[in-house]
């Protein structure tokens, strides 16, 4: 199973009025994380979307362990929970620099065309990076 890492420098405008990092923005952070991931893997979004499909979360869980503060640098590391060619599961974690998983959290995504929004078969449209999903997924 591989495990992609980011970093993410805390910036001011990510706290909210008690001074920690706003709740939502760990979704960002996830997504940093995943296209790290999908880099780190040898692939790319973009090309993606220029192909014509897109890929939206259809579901999305975090748990909140411990907060992150201005000035602090996350390490977000990700990884792929599951895949089944059609639904891909992201699992994440967000550490500090003392190694404290801060957040974790999964999302779950299908991949669809952009002109329709249906959804594709993810190992029929994306034959080589399906197969390096199925390699990289989390032993079951």
């Amino acid at each position: 199973m591989f495990i992609s890492e980011a970093e993410v420098e805390v910036r001011y405008a990510e706290t909210d009025a008690m001074q920690v990092v706003y709740h939502g923005q760990y979704v960002v952070w996830f997504e940093i994380g995943r296209t790290r991931l999908i880099k780190d893997l040898g692939f790319d979004y973009a090309e993606m979307e220029k192909a014509g499909f897109v890929s939206p979360v259809v579901d999305i869980h975090i748990s909140y362990k411990q907060p992150f503060r201005y000035g602090e640098t996350a390490k977000v590391r990700t990884w792929i929970e599951s895949h089944s060619g059609i639904r891909t599961t992201y699992g994440y974690e967000i550490v500090n620099k003392e190694g404290d998983i801060c957040v974790t959290g999964e999302s779950v995504h299908t991949v669809v065309k952009t002109e329709t929004f249906r959804p594709v078969k993810f190992k029929k449209e994306f034959p080589e990076w399906h197969s390096v999903y199925e390699k990289e997924k989390k032993p079951v």
